[in-house]
């Protein structure tokens, strides 16, 4: 299999998404900032995917992307705490988060203040932006993409023809709800693959100039 990238953005299911592949004997990462992690993950998720994905297409041909879909009701309060817990760390200029998730985060999200994280009209358009941009993308192209919303019961086979895979489950374990977002951290798999070496990361990633 060629890779496969998730591209919706941060909660939008992409941990729940990423536990499915694993069952269907994927490997998979759930966010990748080294060169490792891009050579052994099949299919990756959350950032830098989400932001860099039309350079991903470039670089890695023949790959498939799913974009994640999720009702703006459901998204904004969820989108809104996880930016709130993180701003600190995106915007300060002596450390934080590290280089891959700050430029993503900072892009996909441009203009990023507490102000505007609690204005549900900057955040739709964010929404709405990256959203557009991917349908725009990736037009006439019904091969290498697809877009489902996860809580929707058609969106697990809808994932599996797409990929050409059978399964016997029929919907995706929702996992990351209530606000929590460390759901994959806890889960053991021998085909989950690490973000990082032991938490370093490298500077550059295989797909960057």
């Amino acid at each position: 299999m060629n890779k496969l990238f998730i591209i919706g953005l941060p909660r939008t299911g992409t941990t729940s998404v990423c536990h499915a592949f694993l069952e269907l004997s994927i490997a998979t990462a759930h966010t990748a900032y080294t060169q490792a992690c891009f050579k052994n993950a099949t299919a990756i998720a959350d950032t830098p995917i989400f932001n860099d994905y039309q350079v991903l297409d470039k670089h890695y041909p023949g790959s498939k992307f799913i974009y994640l879909e999720r009702e703006l009701s459901a998204w904004l309060p969820s989108i809104k705490q996880l930016l709130t817990r993180m701003h600190t760390n995106l915007t300060r200029a002596d450390g934080g988060f590290n280089i891959h998730i700050k430029r993503c985060y900072l892009n996909t999200f441009n203009e990023l203040s507490l102000e505007n994280i609690n204005d549900d009209s900057y955040l739709e358009n964010c929404y709405n932006s990256h959203f557009e941009s991917a349908q725009r993308y990736f037009k006439n192209r019904p091969q290498d993409f697809l877009s489902i919303d996860i809580a929707k019961p058609a969106s697990y086979k809808a994932m599996c023809d797409f990929l050409e895979l059978t399964s016997d489950k029929t919907d995706f374990e929702k996992m990351n709800m209530g606000g929590k977002v460390t759901a994959w951290n806890d889960i053991k798999h021998v085909l989950k693959v690490e973000s990082t070496a032991k938490g370093r990361i490298d500077k550059h990633l295989p797909y960057q100039i």
